[in-house]
């Protein structure tokens, strides 16, 4: 743990040298602006929401050099609660861009998203990019439609502990740890020891009753057959031929394509307006443009891929699917 923040540290400071050749890189980043509402395209009274759910999901905020990001559930919420006080929103359409996160941040945000659609009666419709695996399925799955594009990444449905281990490092360069516990499992998890096999079985437990969850909500919501709930029970990824072959997503398309899925929900005209709420305005702005305050199109610091290779996901259950991580 303190090699790792010592190398963080390292590549942090190597960041700060190259701030000034690298235009792209903004040390302070203001998200205390309130969200304000943007017209992207359309004329017509009725909107509909494009809701960025970008990122590894997360009820954490994340703390940079001189600032605060609010978190992925905190910034998605804000944007619920403004679409809910707004009667001519009809349709919400989520750009979900994720690999997922912690069991708990990705569970309280479907849960978010399906009161959403419950309590106000506005349709909700998933478009995913990239990847929506995993955590990112799951709040898909609050979605009355779910349109993935071509080359979308998505599944991995089930459950992950990740448990980082140091003591074989600690081993090396003759650092210890000295735990005194009221119970042989109170420390289980502990990155200075080997995992005993009773921990190992324990956690299997805990995981398989939070995979089995996750795939029963999958099946309920896309009413999968039994081959396919196993195939999906697998954990694996699918491209977005292969998931809507199996049931997991509705559709194959663009985001025109999914325009045409919430106008059709939520019976709306084609001049139907399509919003988002940021905290900047930006020139030339589009759908494509997932950011919401003034830090699109730049890498905040925290967010740079080494210090995020190198920080890595703590010890804790995840709904992930992260290669970058060592195949989690």
């Amino acid at each position: 743990m303190v090699r790792r923040r010592i190398l963080i540290l390292a590549a942090c400071a190597a960041a700060l040298l190259a701030v000034a050749c690298s235009p792209q890189i903004k040390l302070k980043q203001d998200f205390a602006e309130p969200l304000a509402e943007f017209t992207l395209s359309g004329e017509g009274a009725d909107k509909i929401l494009y809701l960025p759910l970008r990122g590894v999901i997360s009820s954490q905020p994340t703390e940079g050099f001189m600032s605060t990001r609010p978190s992925l559930v905190q910034e998605t919420v804000s944007h619920l609660r403004k679409a809910m006080l707004d009667p001519d929103v009809k349709a919400v359409i989520l750009a979900v861009d994720s690999p997922g996160g912690g069991v708990v941040a990705s569970e309280i945000l479907y849960a978010e998203l399906a009161g959403f659609t419950k309590l106000t009666g506005k349709k909700l419709v998933a478009l995913m990019f990239e990847v929506a695996a995993s955590g990112g399925y799951y709040a898909s799955l609050a979605a009355d439609r779910i349109v993935a594009h071509p080359s979308t990444v998505t599944g991995s449905v089930g459950a992950v502990f990740i448990q980082p281990k140091v003591y074989g490092l600690m081993d090396k360069i003759g650092v210890g740890a000295e735990v005194a516990k009221s119970g042989r499992n109170k420390d289980m998890g502990s990155p200075f020891r080997e995992t005993t096999a009773e921990e190992k079985e324990l956690v299997q437990r805990m995981i398989a009753g939070m995979g089995g969850r996750f795939l029963d909500l999958v099946a309920e919501r896309r009413g999968l057959s039994a081959e396919a709930k196993a195939t999906v029970g697998t954990a694996r990824i699918f491209t977005a031929a292969e998931a809507k072959e199996i049931g997991l997503v509705d559709r194959v398309g663009f985001l025109a394509d999914a325009l045409e899925e919430a106008r059709s929900l939520a019976g709306l005209a084609e001049d139907a307006r399509l919003v988002v709420y940021r905290r900047s305005a930006f020139a030339e702005d589009n759908a494509y443009n997932l950011a919401t305050g003034q830090w699109a199109g730049s890498r905040p610091l925290a967010e740079l891929p080494l210090a995020r290779l190198l920080d890595g996901p703590g010890t804790g259950f995840y709904y992930l699917w992260a290669p970058e991580y060592g195949g989690y």
